[in-house]
């Protein structure tokens, strides 16, 4: 099985070969506007506010500045880095952002009611927002906050700036957009997106474990793809010898096949034995 950093390596060295002389601006099939989540320790308490009523004010970071994470585009996987200074511009515009748990449901606050504040610093995209605690929502989220069953933020954003190392390997966003955005605790923090280019890590990890019908089907569904190109293919240690000696044997004749397609068709033998 290819492990993560030969993936990398041929996930780089396709961005490489596709730009060409011209660099690469943003990753290809990257969502225009990801949800990013990071881990960021919240706080919720109560407080008078001037207006002389009870809010529970909620502050935290929903990102973080100059630390990795993992991402997926079209080639596969790199290493994404959000710039110290990438939030000065669009906080300058004074955007409009709400606040609300997972990217969904009601606004809780907003920068528009001055109920949601929003800073940047070496940290990371800081900010702070005062709640309505006669909402059930509210209660909820403040329950699990306190419970520590919700420990984590995150934003959404559009890049507007950004630029790939010289060997395509790590991407860094130096300036993004908040305008119409949100920010808010969500459940996981991992970083997740809804893009399929984004989830490719979660569907290399499936792949062991699909059910033969599935695995028979995406096999099927591959072969039909023109853009694979062959590659390198070494049958699993595990397999006996004579099942090696065929996997070789074809591989090569196979025009079109991609490392995911014949390990896929593996897959299925094995089930099928």
């Amino acid at each position: 099985m290819t492990d993560m950093a030969t993936l990398r390596q041929q996930a780089a060295q396709a961005r490489a070969s596709a730009a060409g002389s011209t660099t690469m601006a943003v990753p290809r099939d990257r969502p225009e506007s990801p949800e990013i989540r990071f881990t960021s320790q919240l706080r919720a308490q109560m407080i008078t506010r001037d207006d002389g009523m009870d809010w529970y004010e909620i502050e935290g970071y929903a990102s973080a500045f100059e630390q990795g994470y993992e991402m997926y585009d079209w080639y596969g996987p790199y290493t994404e880095i959000v710039s110290v200074g990438a939030a000065d511009a669009t906080l300058a515009a004074d955007p409009e952002v709400v606040f609300r748990f997972n990217h969904a449901g009601t606004p809780m606050a907003s920068t528009r009611n001055g109920r949601l504040t929003l800073w940047a610093d070496s940290q990371g995209l800081g900010q702070r927002a005062f709640l309505n605690p006669k909402r059930s929502d509210v209660q909820l989220l403040v329950q699990a906050i306190e419970d520590q069953d919700v420990r984590e933020q995150s934003f959404m954003f559009r890049i507007t700036s950004g630029q790939w190392s010289p060997d395509y390997m790590e991407y860094r966003i130096n300036s993004f957009d908040l305008e119409r955005g949100d920010v808010g605790p969500v459940t996981y923090g991992a970083n997740p997106n809804t893009s399929i280019a984004a989830r490719s890590g979660e569907f290399l990890d499936a792949i062991p474990n699909l059910p033969p019908l599935v695995a028979r089907e995406a096999y099927t569904r591959l072969a039909q793809r023109s853009d694979l190109t062959p590659a390198p293919f070494a049958p699993a240690p595990q397999m006996p010898a004579h099942a090696r000696a065929q996997a070789l044997a074809s591989a090569p004749a196979a025009q079109g096949r991609s490392i995911s397609m014949l390990r896929t068709q593996l897959l299925v033998d094995r089930d099928e034995s």
